[in-house]
């Protein structure tokens, strides 16, 4: 068929709706050379069954990954057909473009996820143009052609980078920061709503096009936003009432034309495609100045903030509507018509369910910018369709609007910046959904105040007393993270003191500041004040003082979803996290038939209304506080044992900056002090996670002891000199007085350590965090760094041990875990104090022990075993690291008078090839030597347990599993 053919046919066709629908569309697939729709499971007419309640299913026309196509008689309202076709996206597999057309025109909307509707309007007598035929085409043969070139996320972003230009410009010229953050708010809503018709087509753009004088530009802005307080006139255009809060104060800062100009830039975007899930960030970041370096930085993009989202709204609210809906499948199954008894019972428990949506309340206590609320909200309000859409299927008449909305959700938010975007951007949300969704927006005023986006503490009162929360059903968010070394340091003393007073009988003063929501969340979920808790924490929640929380979690409810390690974005930067959802065990219950589009395999379901959970995406029966299965060894369980205390310690923490480099190390050492003694006394090498695993670094640090007075120290003339310019500045502002008082001294000098070494040669050490657990001997007389573990033992047989496969695997069950590459973080009290040793060669039988195994050790032989492989590893290692046709062994005669170590130095022509010899490259590539040498000590340590059935294949589950059993045993023996 021609295009001339094709106009002549449907020009002023008198057909009707149902009658010219299909032979429209067959002539339009003759004209295209495209096929005609006669596959019932591909492409077909009709698509979806009829609807109970009159009308024809969910698209004239479909065509699975490609379309959905209603029809219309010519001139009726195209919105009314896109509005069905949005309604029933999810029946046809959400396709990604929707079609309406009245044979007049052909309207085509693009659908992609996570980009914006781009219409294309084709009319009748413009069909025949090449353009539009192809276009046609691609909408039967290759709709990503049709995609838009630009995603939500990349306009919003766009959007922002002209923003925070903008703040900026205007902050440096001296206008205060909350002032202008405020007016550009104002300016970004009125840009949204001039694209989307809440104000006058245009209005604020042509405010700014015109604008020539900078004084009668903020007039008329200040007009403007006046007259969106209550409604009323500006000019001739009638303006709508707005309020909400947004207008209630109008300050429009000091601009200059260059303003206006960025502004005017801004204003001619489409800001009908701003992204209301990353909005807020993005902006926050702009309007901030203590953000404004996270401009350009990472994002958490919402598919990610629906993996909590998913389990704590989404799955239980779908397993309450499915019962709903079972019963009146039942009750509409016994009606003989609509308005009999049968039918009123089903209509009236359908309006329950839609009762309870519209009073369904989430908290999100760290609400931030309103990300997590924005997901929240159009999560309810997908809900909200979806069930009335389910209920016209069943034969009731669908309600006639969407009532969840902004009230739906409630914040606490600290920063007033991100308090007031979290309030704009559930406004823009909220309208975005309803307009894209085909629903009049509310009205009278059109933002609705949002008292219940709070901006206050949401742990202290300024009393210092507990804060509240609200009643809710369900608690979201991704609270702060800030470690409990940290704490006190960026929150203050007096703020730290108070948290420590208010939640000190279930948060331990050193866990994380995030472990604190999660410890309310229990509390309001066991006060009836929340039904579910879902949160984002640092993947340390796992273990240590951390896991307390968890640990009170999981004795009065069950963690029914968590994601034990996953990537994330904080504050711009990459992390690893753990998203852990918790309630009471009707918490975990799923419904089996809840879902259409589950967000997990619905295979992996057990019997309807049976509590379930999940870990990691796979199916339970249940989570520990480790975040770990019960289906796997429940490590929780496990406590120290009073054999392995005071011996392993986490190094001592300097609190400035005494460390110094090799060179000027050695120089001191030869020049003379007032009480002739030399500063050998003082200076020693320093010893952090890095040199362990990658070689010595060459730093050396000052060290005045824990009790040297000032007087004493000050007779060190170098070394006192350095602290006195490089760390007495910084600690007299230590807001610890005891740091402050003793400037000259490490902040954490750690008596205990010096304790415990004075009588060794040497000992062994570990990096607190690292890729792979690695133990390694060091001098005593070195200075080990808070990120160095050190066992105060001396003896190849705790060496061995140590560095078998046993201890390996319980310390990364029982480790904590820290930073983008998720490294294992070794503690002395949960990985080392809980580890049960071979019996007879426990760190307290092998406490004295030099070299030799004493003659009346009950386990001798089998130690002599581990103390030979331990060797032979050992010494095979540091051949590779220090080969002597590369590196040479030197010591100045000071060192050596002070009895320092000898250092490796590379040889001529050789630095680079020593440069790649780390222990982190060894293990990386864990050639078939040092394999051999690990098996062959784990072989031996398995002989001190008396495992006679250890072979290398030998699972871990098995391993740990005795390896518990001996922690059980020994621990009821204390």
């Amino acid at each position: 068929m021609t295009p001339e053919a094709f106009i002549a046919r449907w020009k002023d066709n008198a057909l009707t709706e149902r009658a010219g629908a299909q032979a429209h569309f067959d002539d339009l697939c003759d004209l295209l050379g495209v096929a005609k729709p006669r596959d019932p499971e591909h492409y077909c007419f009709e698509r979806g069954a009829k609807k109970s309640g009159g009308g024809d299913g969910w698209a004239d026309v479909w065509k699975r990954g490609c379309f959905g196509w209603e029809n219309k008689k010519p001139g009726r309202d195209l919105k009314a057909a896109l509005k069905q076709l949005t309604d029933y996206a999810l029946e046809l597999e959400n396709p990604p473009l929707l079609v309406v057309s009245d044979r007049e025109r052909i309207e085509i909307h693009t659908a992609f996820t996570g980009y914006p509707d781009e219409p294309r309007l084709i009319h009748l007598a413009d069909i025949g143009q090449p353009e539009n035929l192809q276009i046609l085409r691609w909408v039967f043969t290759d709709p990503e052609k049709l995609k838009p070139t630009k995603s939500l996320a990349a306009i919003t972003e766009d959007a922002a980078g002209k923003f925070g230009s903008l703040a900026e410009a205007l902050r440096e010229r001296g206008n205060p920061p909350d002032q202008v953050a405020h007016f550009l708010t104002q300016c970004l809503f009125c840009m949204f709503a001039e694209d989307e018709n809440l104000l006058p087509r245009g209005i604020f753009t042509s405010l700014l096009d015109k604008a020539v004088d900078i004084e009668r530009a903020t007039n008329r802005i200040a007009a403007l936003f006046q007259a969106m307080q209550t409604g009323g006139d500006y000019g001739d255009a009638e303006i709508r009432w707005f309020n909400g809060g947004l207008f209630e104060t109008v300050a429009v800062p000091q601009l200059m034309l260059s303003d206006l100009v960025t502004l005017r830039a801004a204003a001619h975007m489409d800001w009908r495609a701003i992204d209301p899930s990353i909005f807020g960030t993005l902006f926050e970041r702009g309007l901030n100045p203590k953000k404004r370096s996270q401009l350009g930085a990472h994002y958490t993009d919402p598919a990610t903030i629906m993996k909590l989202v998913e389990p704590v709204i989404i799955r239980p609210l779908m397993a309450e509507w499915a019962t709903h809906r079972d019963s009146i499948r039942k009750l509409l199954d016994k009606s003989k018509k609509q308005g009999d008894k049968a039918y009123k019972d089903a209509n009236a428990e359908f309006h329950q369910f839609l009762e309870r949506l519209k009073n369904y309340r989430v908290l999100d206590a760290a609400c931030g910018s309103g990300n997590f609320l924005y997901v929240a909200l159009k999560t309810l309000k997908d809900i909200e369709r979806r069930v009335n859409t389910e209920a016209e299927q069943l034969g009731l008449q669908r309600q006639i609007g969407i009532e969840c909305g902004p009230a739906n959700v409630l914040g606490i938010e600290l920063d007033p910046y991100a308090a007031e975007l979290a309030r704009v951007t559930v406004w823009i949300g909220e309208i975005q959904w309803m307009l894209q969704n085909g629903y009049p927006v509310s009205d009278k005023p059109i933002l609705k105040p949002l008292h219940n986006i709070e901006n206050r503490d949401a742990l202290l009162n300024a009393d210092g007393t507990e804060a509240q929360w609200p009643k809710t059903d369900a608690i979201i968010g991704n609270p702060p993270f800030l470690g409990g070394s940290k704490k006190s340091g960026e929150l203050g003393k007096t703020y730290f003191d108070a948290l420590n007073k208010v939640y000190d009988k279930d948060v331990p003063g050193g866990a994380d500041l995030v472990c604190y929501w999660f410890d309310k969340g229990r509390k309001q979920i066991l006060a009836g004040d929340a039904l579910a808790t879902g949160l984002v924490s640092t993947n340390s929640i796992r273990g240590g003082s951390n896991r307390k929380v968890l640990d009170a979690i999981v004795s009065d409810m069950v963690i029914f979803d968590a994601w034990a390690d996953e990537p994330w974005v904080n504050d711009g930067a990459a992390v690893r996290v753990s998203l852990v959802c918790f309630g009471m065990a009707g918490s975990a219950t799923r419904h089996a038939d809840v879902a259409q589009t589950p967000l997990r395999d619905d295979s992996l379901l057990p019997h309807a209304g049976q509590p379930i959970s999940y870990l990691d995406g796979r199916s339970v029966a249940r989570i520990n506080s480790d975040l770990v299965s019960t289906d796997d060894v429940d490590l929780t369980s496990a406590t120290r044992l009073l054999e392995n205390s005071k011996t392993a310690y986490l190094g001592m923490k300097k609190g400035g900056a005494f460390d110094i480099a090799k060179e000027l190390a050695l120089a001191w050492m030869t020049q003379p002090n007032p009480n002739g003694i030399p500063n050998s006394e003082v200076i020693k090498p320093w010893v952090n996670g890095t040199d362990i695993v990658k070689g010595l670094q060459g730093k050396w640090i000052v060290d005045f002891g824990n009790e040297m007075p000032e007087s004493s120290a000050s007779l060190f003339e170098a070394p006192f000199q350095h602290v006195v310019q490089h760390v007495k500045p910084e600690r007299l502002l230590n807001n610890r007085e005891i740091r402050r008082r003793y400037w000259w001294r490490f902040s954490e000098p750690m008596p205990a350590i010096r304790s415990a070494i004075s009588d060794l040669e040497h000992v062994i050490v570990t990096p607190r965090v690292s890729k792979h657990r690695i133990f390694s001997w060091r001098s005593s007389k070195i200075i080990p760094d808070d990120g160095v573990g050190l066992i105060a033992r001396a003896d190849d047989t705790t060496f061995g041990i140590l560095h078998s496969r046993f201890h390996e695997l319980w310390s990364l069950r029982m480790c904590t875990w820290l930073g983008v590459g998720n490294d294992p973080r070794y503690t002395p009290t949960t990985c080392f104090e809980t580890f049960p040793f071979p019996a007879h060669l426990t760190p307290k039988d092998t406490s004295g022990w030099r070299g030799v195994i004493p003659a009346d050790c009950l386990m001798k032989a089998v130690a002599e075993k581990i103390s030979a492989a331990a060797e032979k590893l050992n010494s095979l290692r540091e051949a590779w690291l220090n080969p002597p046709e590369w590196v040479e062994w030197v010591i100045t005669p000071e060192e050596e008078k002070a009895g320092f170590p000898k250092r490796p130095v590379a040889k001529p022509g050789h630095e680079a090839d020593v440069k790649k010899r780390t222990l982190t490259n060894l293990y990386n590539a864990r050639p078939a030597w040092l394999d051999m040498a690990h098996k062959e000590l784990d072989a031996a340590v398995a002989e001190a347990y008396g495992w006679m059935d250890y072979t290398p294949e030998m699972s871990d589950e098995e391993i740990l599993r005795r390896l518990l059993a001996l922690n059980l045993e020994r621990s009821a023996k204390n």
